[in-house]
C-alpha cells in the first residue's frame, strides 16, 4: 500500500481526500501545515511517504516554505502541489514540485497524477 502525506489545513478537504484516497488503496497521513509535515518526515519509524500532496496557503508554515525545506533536505519524495490558486504555477518553489493540480470537486486529475507519479 502506497503512503501519501497530505499537507492541508482545511479539515473538510483533509477528510474528503483522506476518505477518497483511502478508498483507492492509499494509506494517508495528514499534517495541517508545513511544520507538522516536516516533523512527520523526520521520524525514523520507517513510515516515509511515497508521495506528498502539498497545499500552498496554510498557517504556521506555508507550502512555499515547506517546499524549500524539502528541497534542502533532499527528501527525494515526489511532491504534488494541490492549491485553489492558478496564479502560483510560475513560482520558482512551485516549479520544483513534480506536479501542480488545482483543487476541484472532481478528483480525477489528482488521482491520475498520483497514479502516474507512483508508477501505477
Amino acid at each position: 500500500m502506497k503512503r501519501i502525506l497530505l499537507v492541508e489545513d482545511d479539515e473538510n478537504i483533509q477528510k474528503l481526500l483522506s476518505e477518497e484516497l483511502n478508498d483507492n488503496g492509499y494509506f494517508i497521513s495528514v499534517a495541517s501545515n508545513g511544520k507538522e509535515a516536516l516533523t512527520i518526515l523526520k521520524k525514523k519509524d520507517g513510515m516515509k511517504p511515497d508521495l506528498i500532496i502539498l497545499d500552498l496557503r496554510m498557517p504556521s508554515m506555508n507550502g512555499f516554505e515547506t517546499m524549500g525545506h524539502l528541497l534542502k533536505s533532499r527528501q527525494n519524495i515526489p511532491v504534488v502541489i494541490h492549491t485553489a490558486y492558478s496564479s502560483y504555477r510560475s513560482d520558482v518553489m512551485v516549479m520544483a514540485a513534480d506536479a501542480y493540480v488545482e483543487k476541484s470537486h472532481d478528483l480525477k486529475k489528482l488521482k491520475d497524477v498520483l497514479k502516474e507519479l507512483l508508477g501505477e
